[in-house]
């Protein structure tokens, strides 16, 4: 792989980055409509701004990298939300099963994140973002374990 492709794969690899947090944020953004509790929302007002911060960070990497940041969500962040809506049509939305459908998306970032750290055709040669991405994944991490505890405690 030449240098320019290396250069526009992890580019690509960084915008996925920047769709899964947008995910995120608009995953959150459900949350709060679906629950009218305070402490939650708070919560999950806080790994909004979480995501956009990341996100902001992504962005500047990229710039750096020469490159232009995404602005959208994942197609699978798309169904997924789409399906979220459809269900919550018919389904009314319990404070676990709304923790639960947030456990589901701190998965789906973790393991995008896990992906882009362990892909053998990124060679990360700058250590400020793998340092920047281990953050966040760090981030993401404690996230999902304070969801996870919260809907183990949630009565279903």
């Amino acid at each position: 792989m030449g240098v320019l492709q290396h250069v526009q794969h992890q580019i690509s690899a960084l915008n996925d980055l920047i769709k899964i947090n947008n995910d995120r944020v608009a995953g959150y953004q459900k949350a709060i409509e679906a629950t009218d509790e305070a402490g939650l929302n708070l919560l999950f007002n806080e790994y909004i701004d979480q995501s956009k911060n990341y996100v902001n960070e992504i962005r500047d990497y990229i710039h750096l990298l020469g490159g232009d940041p995404t602005e959208g969500t994942s197609l699978s962040g798309k169904f997924y939300h789409a399906w979220m809506d459809v269900k919550s049509v018919f389904v009314s939305k319990d404070n676990h099963s709304i923790l639960s459908d947030c456990e589901y998306g701190e998965d789906i970032a973790k393991k995008a994140y896990r992906a882009a750290l362990d892909d053998k055709e990124l060679i990360w040669e700058d250590d400020q973002v793998v340092v920047l991405l281990n953050n966040h994944l760090e981030g993401l991490k404690k996230a999902h374990g304070a969801v996870k505890s919260l809907r183990d405690t949630v009565n279903a």
